[in-house]
C-alpha cells in the first residue's frame, strides 16, 4: 500500500463542501447543497441534491457552472425553491421534486438576497434591494448610459466589506406569487428590512429593521410585525441587536436571537420569547452563560447559512445551535427556559435540519480531520450514521494531523483552552518548528473543526498551536468581555502563556524556531507580538489593524468598533488609541514580517498594511508586502480560489525561509 501524503494548498480544489440539509415535509427524504471549486474556470459551483435517509439513493437535481443556494421545500412538499446565479444576478427558481428544468420565478432588478415560503405554499417572500422609485422588475427598467459619475456621500455608514459602497438602495421585502411570478413590494422608504418569519396564518411577517434616521448611530436591529394587508408596522423590541426571528406553529409565540448590547460587540447572543397575547418579552437563556449560534472560525465550509431556531410541532420547544468550549452542538430549549444538548461531541455542527414530527436530525459535522459530511441522528434512540462521503476517496490518500486539546492557566490564573497539532509524519525524537495561529474577531472561537491552513502547515513539517485567548466566544460572558479596552494587554499574555505551556510540556518543539500568524484581530495581535518580543523568528500578518487612529475613520465599522472595543465607550482619545496601535512599536520589530492584505478590504482597509510596510521598509527591516487584487476581508474563506491558494503558499514559503 502506498504511503499517504500530507495535504497541499491546491488540494482545496479537490475538497467538497456539503451543507444546507433540509428534510422534506413528510420526512422521507432530504435536500442538500454540494459546493466545490472548478480549477479550470476558477469558479465556485454549487448544486442541489436529494437523497433518501439511507444515503444510498442520491440524485443530483441541478448541474452546470452555477451557484445554486438556499434550497427549501415548500411547506406542502409540492415544490423546491432555491437561489441561483445562472442568469448573472441571484434570482429565485422553483423546481418540481419529480424532476424537470427549474423555472425562474423572479427577474428582480438587483437580484434576490434571501427568501421564505408562505405557510400556504402559494407565495414566497423575498429580500431585494431597491433604489428610490426603482422598479422591482428588471424588465421594466430602462437601460441607462454607462458613464462615470461622482459618488455623493451623506451617510455615516456608507460602505460595507460585504456589499461595497452605499448605492442609495435599501433592502426591501417583496411578495411573489408562485403561480404567476407577480411581485408586490411590501416595504418602502430609506430603511433596510430583513425577512424574519411569516405568521402561521399568513397575515403577518415578523421582520427586522430600524426605521429611524439615526440608524447609523443607533446600530439597532429590532423586531417588528408587518401586517401584510394594511402594510402597518408594530414594534416589538427596542434598542436591540436581534436576528433569526421564528414563529411558533401555534402562532402564539415569536422567538429571536440576539442581545441588548449590554457589553456592546462582546455581548452573548441569547434566546428571547415574545408572547403575542400578553405582549410580554422574556430572555429564556439569561442565566445560561453560553453563546447561542455558531461562532466557530474556519476556512473551508462554502455557502453555509447561519440558522435560527427550529420549533417543535407542539410549539413547546425548539432546536438550535450553540458554541461552547470550542465545540458547536445542537441543543433543545423550551418556552419555560429549559436548555440541554442533544448532541454533545467535540466537533463542529455547522448546519442542521430536524424532522419535528419524529425528532430525527441531519447535521453537517466537521472535526479537525474531517472537512465535513452529513450525518443522520435519531434523537430518541441515539442512532447515528454517516449519510454522505463526498471527500472520502480523496481523504483515503491523505494523512491529516489530529488536534490535541490543551488547557493551561494564563499569568493571572485565567484558564485558557486551545489545541496543538503535530506535524504530519511526526517521529518521536524529532525537534520541529512551531507556528502559533491567532483568530480574528476577537469575539469568535477556534473550534474542533477542519482548518485547511493548519493542515497544510502540519503537512510541511510544522507543529501548529491555536488557542482561544480572553475575548473569544465559547467560555461565557465575562471571558468574552475581558479583552475590551485591553487590546495588547492580557490577551497578549494569554498567547505568550500558551507558548510557554507547550514548550514546557512538549519536548518535540524547537523553541529557537517559532512563528506566528493571524488575520484581522489575529493580524493586530501578530503585529503587537513582534513589536513587544523577539521570541519569534518569522511572522505573517494578514488583513491586520496597525493604527487605531486611522482605523476609526477608514474601516466600515471603525467609528463604532473602535469606540466599543478600544475606547470602551470613553470619548475619542488619540493618545489611548495610539498606545494600543502596533505602529507605535514598529521600531522594536526585528522579526521578519510578511504582510498580506486584500485591496478591497473595507473592514481593515489596506492603508493599515501600507503604513506598516512603508515604515518597516524605510527602517530597512526584513519585510515583504503581498497585495491581493479585488479581495475583501473574506479572502481566506470565500475569496477568489487562485488568490486563496497564493495566500496559503506565501504563508508557508515565508515560514520555510526563516524557520
Amino acid at each position: 500500500m502506498s504511503q499517504k501524503r500530507g495535504i497541499q494548498s491546491r488540494d482545496l480544489y479537490k475538497l467538497k463542501s456539503v451543507n444546507q440539509p433540509q428534510f422534506s415535509p413528510d420526512g422521507s427524504q432530504y435536500l442538500f447543497v454540494q459546493t466545490e471549486i472548478d480549477e479550470k474556470s476558477q469558479e465556485y459551483m454549487s448544486h442541489l441534491y436529494v437523497s433518501d435517509l439511507d444515503g444510498e439513493k442520491v440524485r443530483q437535481y441541478t448541474h452546470g457552472k452555477v451557484r445554486d443556494q438556499q434550497v427549501r421545500w415548500s411547506p406542502d412538499g409540492s415544490l423546491i425553491a432555491f437561489l441561483s446565479n445562472r442568469t448573472g444576478k441571484s434570482q429565485l427558481y422553483i423546481l418540481d421534486p419529480a424532476g424537470g428544468e427549474p423555472r425562474q420565478l423572479t427577474k428582480t432588478t438587483n437580484g434576490v438576497n434571501q427568501y421564505m415560503w408562505s405557510p400556504d405554499s402559494k407565495h414566497i417572500f423575498i429580500n431585494t434591494t431597491l433604489g428610490k422609485e426603482e422598479d422591482v422588475d428588471q424588465d421594466h427598467v430602462e437601460t441607462k448610459e454607462n458613464k462615470v459619475e461622482p459618488m455623493v456621500v451623506e451617510k455615516l455608514f456608507y460602505k460595507s466589506d460585504a456589499s461595497g459602497f452605499f448605492n442609495h438602495k435599501y433592502n426591501q421585502i417583496v411578495l411573489v406569487e408562485v403561480k404567476t411570478g407577480e411581485m408586490t413590494v411590501l416595504t418602502d422608504g430609506n430603511y433596510d428590512y430583513s425577512l424574519g418569519s411569516p405568521s402561521p396564518d399568513g397575515r403577518m411577517m415578523a421582520l427586522l429593521t430600524n426605521p429611524s434616521d439615526e440608524a447609523d448611530y443607533e446600530l439597532n436591529s429590532d423586531v417588528y410585525l408587518l401586517d401584510i394587508e394594511s402594510r402597518s408596522l408594530k414594534q416589538i423590541t427596542s434598542n436591540g441587536s436581534f436576528h433569526h426571528v421564528s414563529w411558533s406553529p401555534c402562532g402564539q409565540y415569536l422567538t429571536f436571537i440576539g442581545h441588548e448590547k449590554e457589553y456592546r460587540s462582546a455581548t452573548l447572543s441569547r434566546i428571547w420569547l415574545y408572547e403575542l397575547d400578553t405582549e410580554q418579552i422574556q430572555c429564556l437563556t439569561y442565566s445560561w452563560d453560553v453563546q447561542v449560534g455558531d461562532v466557530a472560525i474556519g476556512d473551508f465550509q462554502l455557502g453555509n447559512l447561519t440558522q435560527g431556531l427550529v420549533w417543535t410541532e407542539d410549539s413547546k420547544g425548539f432546536y438550535f445551535l450553540a458554541s461552547d468550549q470550542g465545540s458547536t452542538n445542537v441543543y433543545y430549549g423550551d418556552i419555560e427556559g429549559l436548555v440541554y444538548p442533544v448532541t454533545l461531541d467535540d466537533h463542529h455542527v455547522y448546519s442542521f435540519t430536524v424532522d419535528v414530527k419524529t425528532h430525527k436530525l441531519i447535521a453537517g459535522i466537521s472535526t479537525p480531520t474531517q472537512p465535513g459530511e452529513l450525518f443522520f441522528i435519531d434523537l430518541q434512540t441515539g442512532l447515528k450514521k454517516q449519510l454522505t462521503n463526498v471527500n472520502q476517496a480523496f481523504l483515503n490518500e491523505i494523512e491529516l494531523s489530529p488536534a490535541e486539546s490543551i488547557s493551561f492557566n494564563a499569568e493571572d490564573g485565567l484558564e485558557i483552552h486551545g489545541w496543538l497539532m503535530k506535524p504530519v509524519g511526526f517521529k518521536e525524537g524529532q525537534k520541529v518548528p512551531l507556528i502559533v495561529e491567532i483568530h480574528g474577531g476577537p469575539h469568535m472561537m477556534y473550534a474542533n473543526s477542519y482548518f485547511h491552513e493548519f493542515q497544510t502547515l502540519a503537512a510541511k513539517g510544522y507543529a501548529v498551536l491555536f488557542t482561544n485567548p480572553r475575548g473569544s466566544h465559547g467560555y461565557g460572558q465575562d471571558f468574552v468581555d475581558k479583552v475590551r479596552g485591553d487590546y495588547g494587554g492580557k490577551d497578549y499574555l494569554d498567547i505568550m502563556s500558551a507558548v510557554d505551556y507547550v514548550l514546557e510540556n512538549y519536548d518535540f518543539i524547537d523553541e529557537s524556531r517559532l512563528g506566528v500568524t493571524g488575520g484581522s484581530y489575529g493580524g493586530f495581535m501578530t503585529n503587537w507580538i513582534v513589536g513587544h518580543t523577539n521570541r519569534f523568528k518569522a511572522a505573517v500578518t494578514q488583513r491586520s489593524i496597525t493604527n487605531w487612529i486611522s482605523f476609526y475613520g477608514v474601516s466600515d465599522i471603525g467609528y463604532f468598533f473602535t469606540d466599543w472595543e478600544v475606547l470602551r465607550g470613553e470619548s475619542f482619545d488619540p493618545e489611548k488609541l495610539w498606545n494600543h496601535s502596533p505602529l507605535k512599536y514598529v521600531n522594536n520589530i526585528e522579526t521578519p514580517l510578511l504582510i498580506l492584505h486584500g485591496e478591497k478590504d473595507y473592514r481593515c482597509p489596506i492603508e493599515q498594511a501600507e503604513q506598516l510596510y512603508v515604515t518597516l521598509k524605510h527602517n530597512k527591516k526584513e519585510t515583504m508586502f503581498v497585495r491581493f487584487p479585488e479581495a475583501n476581508h473574506e479572502l481566506s474563506r470565500s475569496g477568489h480560489p487562485n488568490l486563496r491558494i497564493h495566500r496559503l503558499d506565501h504563508i508557508a514559503n515565508w515560514f520555510d525561509k526563516y524557520l
